[in-house]
C-alpha cells in the first residue's frame, strides 16, 4: 500500500509523501484501511485533492472495500537557532513582515496575512515590532493592558491571535523617543518575556525602512525569514529592492514579496485600474531571484476594517480582497514548510 501511495507528491517539496514520512497511522481491519496524511502547514491549497487521490488509490488494491483518510498538519520550524539565537519557548517560525518605505500598508497586510493563517487552522501571534508607530491594537480593536502571570508577560489575544505591542503601555498620542539600545531591550522582552503558547508561526509588524529593529532581530533570535510588501509603484519599488537586500545582509531569507494596493475595481462598472502601475513586484521578484506571494487589491473595506478594528479577514472573509490574502498566507505556509524541509528538525521549547 505504501508504495502505490508512493505517486502522490507533495507540490511544494517536490518529493512522495511515503517518503516525507507524511503517511502515519496506518490501520488495517479486514476490507477496511484507515491512515492519516500530515502535512506541514494547514494551509495547503491542495489537502483536498490529496486526500482524494489516497483514498483512489488504496480503495483500487484488492480486497479494499473501505477506505479512511484522515488530513492533519504539523508545522514544523524552518530555522536552526544560531549562536546566541536560540529558539523562542513555544514558537516554532517567526516571520517578519517589512516594507523599504511607509505609506504601502505594511501592518494592514501583516494583521490580514496573520488572520488568513489562523483561519486555515495555524495558531498565531503578533509582535508588534514598529515601536514608534505602533498601529496593530487599532486594528484589531484591541484596547488592553499588558498583565503577567508571576513570571512572564501575558499576550493579549483577538480573533484567535496572541498579540503584544507598545501601544498596550502607551498611550494615543504618546511618542516613544527611544535610541537604539531601548529598542533592542523592548524587543528582546516582546520575544523572550512573554508567554507565547504553542505558535506554529509569530509574525512581526516590522517598522519600515532599515534600521535597528531589523539588525536586533537578525541577532537575537531565528527567524524564519521576511515578507516584503510593496506596492507597484516605481519609488516603492526602489525602497523594496533595498530591503530585500537588507535582509539577505543580515542572513534572513526572504520568503517573498507582497504587492499591495496591487489594482482597483469599480464597484460600479468593474474595470480595473493600475492606479499606482502594473506588475512592479512580480518583476522585482523575478529580478531579486525571491518568490512573488501575491497581489492585494485597492479594496474600500481593507481600509475600513484597519480603521474599526475589524480587519477585512474577520467582517467580509468571502471576498476577493480576503481570497487575495488567504492565498498569499497559503504561499507564506509552503515557503516556511520548504525552508523547514531544507534542514533537519529543531526540537520546539514549548511554553510553560
Amino acid at each position: 500500500m505504501l508504495e502505490a501511495l508512493k505517486v502522490i507528491n507533495d507540490p511544494d517539496l517536490h518529493r512522495d509523501i511515503v517518503s516525507l514520512g507524511f503517511v502515519k497511522n496506518v490501520r488495517i481491519s479486514g476490507a477496511r484501511v484507515s491512515l492519516t496524511i500530515d502535512l506541514t502547514t494547514p494551509a495547503c491549497p491542495v489537502k483536498d485533492q490529496m486526500r482524494d487521490q489516497a483514498r483512489a488509490i488504496v480503495g483500487a488494491l484488492p480486497g479494499v472495500r473501505d477506505v479512511d483518510v484522515e488530513m492533519t498538519a504539523t508545522v514544523r520550524p524552518a530555522s536552526n537557532p544560531a549562536a546566541g539565537r536560540a529558539a523562542i519557548p513555544g514558537v516554532k517560525n517567526i516571520v517578519a513582515v517589512g516594507a523599504g518605505k511607509g505609506g504601502v500598508g505594511k501592518t494592514t497586510v501583516a494583521v490580514n496575512l496573520a488572520l488568513a493563517l489562523t483561519r486555515s487552522g495555524g495558531r498565531v501571534g503578533m509582535i508588534d515590532g514598529d515601536i514608534y508607530g505602533p498601529n496593530v491594537p487599532i486594528m484589531l480593536g484591541l484596547n488592553a493592558q499588558l498583565t503577567t502571570d508571576g513570571q512572564k508577560i501575558v499576550p493579549a489575544e483577538q480573533y484567535g491571535l496572541q498579540v503584544v505591542s507598545m501601544g498596550f503601555l502607551t498611550g494615543d498620542d504618546a511618542p516613544v523617543i527611544w535610541r537604539g539600545p531601548m529598542l533592542h531591550g523592548a524587543l528582546q522582552q516582546f520575544f523572550r518575556e512573554v508567554r507565547w503558547l504553542d505558535l506554529d508561526y509569530l509574525i512581526v509588524d516590522m517598522p519600515p525602512g532599515t534600521g535597528d529593529i531589523a539588525l536586533s532581530l537578525s541577532q537575537t533570535v531565528p527567524v524564519a525569514g521576511a515578507i516584503v510588501v510593496t506596492t507597484p509603484q516605481k519609488v516603492s519599488l526602489a525602497d523594496s529592492r533595498r530591503a530585500v537586500r537588507m535582509y539577505q545582509k543580515l542572513n534572513i531569507p526572504t520568503l517573498g514579496l507582497i504587492e499591495n494596493m496591487s489594482y482597483f475595481v469599480c464597484p460600479s462598472c468593474q474595470h480595473e485600474s493600475d492606479i499606482f502601475g502594473r506588475g512592479g513586484g512580480e518583476e522585482l521578484a523575478v529580478s531579486l531571484g525571491v518568490p512573488f506571494l501575491g497581489r492585494i487589491p485597492i479594496y474600500q473595506p481593507i481600509r475600513e476594517g484597519s480603521d474599526s478594528g475589524v480587519p477585512l479577514m474577520v467582517s467580509d472573509p468571502g471576498s476577493s480582497a480576503a481570497k487575495a490574502f488567504i492565498d498569499a498566507a497559503s504561499r507564506t505556509a509552503a515557503q516556511v514548510s520548504i525552508a523547514g524541509f531544507s534542514q533537519p528538525t529543531v526540537p520546539v521549547t514549548r511554553g510553560l
